[in-house]
């Protein structure tokens, strides 16, 4: 198990590259690092992108810290995170995601680490956008018999993923429009926080994840998301994400962003729509 020490031990050598020379980022485009998701990758609240976290470009390093709140009829999820962009060439990430059962009771914990390489490309300027590379260590710290009493194989588990962002100029009506495609690697059942695997599946499975996204102007970009789920757990299907989303870039780097979300059958429990709202902040 992934302790509190080893995360704080990773915030430290955080800070520490943040004091080296050249250290701190904004070079890149408002927006052009899109916001914390809820396993701590810079993305979309769901998903995430090709981009890294923040508006560092080579040369550069950055910090995003985040928090966000999603409530549907059933649950709430609580995720804090922090993010590092090392010279737009690495992204290391960390979430702590505490989801109530607001009507089974309890909650359950879960604690994600993540990297993201870029490989090649750029969001605004390379036909293809921007690609790279990425992945999630993702271990329950409390709700481990919960997750197995539901049918689990494990409770830790490694999401591996490829994404690709581009940023098209004048695309509708003289604005700007943001396209994002990711393929995940991955058994995590509701993304982990029932653990990993099951009894109608144990193997990895490739899922699609997509969005799109309108820059009305400079500061609100408005979109949706898809995110497609295995479903390995006979008691109770497993149901694909969506949302619809509103991102206001407050500053360059502050943004706050909210959405209406679809998140289907969760754990027995049918029809789990609702909202979240994120806040993040780059520096």
């Amino acid at each position: 198990m992934m302790s509190k020490r080893k995360a704080g031990r990773l915030l430290i050598g955080i800070c520490w590259l943040l004091t080296q020379p050249q250290a701190w980022a904004g070079s890149r485009l408002a927006g052009t690092g899109g916001v914390m998701q809820i396993e701590g990758a810079s993305g979309g609240g769901l998903s995430p992108w090709g981009m890294l976290t923040g508006t560092a470009s080579e040369g550069e390093a950055g910090v995003t810290v985040g928090s966000t709140r999603a409530d549907t009829s059933d649950y709430h999820l609580v995720v804090s995170g922090v993010a590092a962009n090392l010279y737009d060439r690495v992204e290391l990430s960390y979430a702590h995601q505490r989801l109530a059962l607001d009507t089974l009771g309890g909650h359950q914990t879960q604690e994600v680490y993540g990297a993201k390489l870029r490989l090649f490309g750029d969001v605004l300027y390379r036909p293809w956008g921007v690609w790279s590379l990425g992945v999630q260590h993702k271990q329950l710290v409390e709700g481990q018999a919960l997750a197995r009493a539901v049918g689990a194989r494990e409770t830790q588990g490694n999401d591996l993923y490829i994404a690709g962002s581009k940023l098209f100029f004048d695309a509708i009506a003289g604005r700007n429009l943001l396209v994002n495609t990711t393929l995940r690697s991955t058994k995590a059942n509701q993304s982990g926080l029932l653990g990993f695997g099951g009894d109608e599946g144990s193997h990895r499975e490739l899922m699609f994840e997509g969005s799109v996204g309108l820059f009305i102007d400079p500061s609100w970009v408005v979109g949706v998301e898809y995110r497609q789920k295995p479903d390995n757990l006979r008691f109770a299907r497993e149901d694909d994400w969506h949302d619809l989303y509103v991102a206001w870039l407050i500053q360059k780097n502050v943004s706050l962003t909210g959405a209406l979300l679809d998140l289907g059958s969760i754990a027995g429990l049918e029809h789990q729509r609702g909202g979240y709202l994120s806040l993040q902040l780059s520096l």
